[in-house]
């Protein structure tokens, strides 16, 4: 996640901003057994796809807070 939130530092370059990436990476990184069957066609995969890319914008756009070792700590040890 981090390597995309880098990319998206060049989109004035690459054109590649956090929701482009998003919608390219969504549907590999959060992949969903339900899109895949028979039973998700047409619309319905598409917004399932769109919420997808919607939480990977999200972790895109948060990547240093949700991914900081601080954040991490302060879990590990609310948890214990």
């Amino acid at each position: 996640m981090r390597h995309l939130a880098r990319l998206a530092d060049y989109c004035s370059i690459t054109n590649m901003h956090t929701k482009n990436l998003a919608i390219v990476w969504a549907p590999n990184l959060l992949r969903s057994k339900q899109i895949e069957s028979a039973c998700f066609s047409g619309t319905a995969a598409f917004m399932e796809v769109r919420i997808q890319s919607v939480v990977v914008e999200f972790i895109l756009n948060h990547v240093e807070v949700l991914f900081s070792s601080k954040l991490s700590s302060v879990i590990r040890d609310g948890a214990g």
